[in-house]
């Protein structure tokens, strides 16, 4: 299986590739610089297997919630290399990486039951909001996480840690006030953020399932653009005028 991964939807440049059992990674904390770094990273990670872009089965790749930059940055690489070897891509929402992430972590495997386990993602969603959703494993399925919902976008104030045994990301750490009276601070990752590693962890199954999709079909996911629209059309309907938007 040769599938590359990439996740610029933070501040955090995110690349990983899995070839024929090898997998090769590199994950820092760049800013606003991840579009210098990005494709010399990839050229990079291909190069320490010997391979090329068409030696690649499909290309991962974060579609976000996040910084509107980053996530435009990855799509739009993810949408050029495909275009380029003639591969189908596998988009991710960058949360669902991070919930990955958290079940193969040992923190998580050390603090959770043996029965079905609910835990929360929450990521700086930066103006005083949160990207967040809840998730559910069982950690002995050896099954992935399964999302409760959609990912939503609210005040740090607004999110229930209520029947939870684990929670993680950046959020916390962003707003240290949701952990005041909250009995998960010792079971929690305050400093999680997307990983390409994680990307990689779904896109294996999804790509041995076929669950691919044409380079065509490959959009950013803007929880924010699609909030303001809904609460815009709200106010037009209230109104009774009609309003033209524009979604970038």
């Amino acid at each position: 299986m040769r599938i590359l991964a990439i996740d610029t939807s933070t501040s955090w440049c995110s690349v990983a590739l899995s070839f024929d059992g090898q997998i090769q990674h590199r994950h820092e904390l760049i800013g606003a610089g991840a579009s210098q770094h990005l494709l010399p990273w990839i050229n990079e990670l291909l190069h320490s297997v010997n391979a090329q872009y068409h030696d690649l089965d499909a290309i991962a790749v974060g579609i976000g919630p996040g910084a509107f930059t980053g996530v435009r940055l990855s799509v739009a690489i993810a949408q050029g290399l495909a275009v380029g070897a003639k591969r189908p891509v596998i988009p991710l929402a960058s949360l669902d990486a991070m919930a990955m992430q958290v079940v193969q972590s040992n923190t998580f495997q050390r603090s959770s039951p043996a029965a079905d386990t609910q835990f929360l993602i929450a990521l700086d969603a930066r103006m005083g909001e949160v990207y967040w959703a809840r998730y559910h494993v069982n950690p002995i399925s050896n099954q992935p996480p399964k999302r409760i919902g959609e990912i939503a976008l609210s005040s740090p104030e607004s999110i229930n840690l209520d029947g939870l045994a684990y929670a993680a990301g950046n959020a916390f750490q962003e707003y240290p006030k949701l952990l005041e009276s909250s009995p998960l601070k010792d079971r929690m990752d305050t400093q999680l953020v997307p990983n390409a590693l994680g990307i990689l962890d779904w896109a294996k199954p999804l790509l041995e399932a076929k669950q691919t999709i044409a380079v065509e079909q490959l959009e950013p996911l803007y929880i924010r653009n699609k909030v303001a629209l809904t609460t815009e059309e709200r106010s037009a309907a209230a109104h009774s005028t009609p309003t033209g938007h524009s979604v970038g």
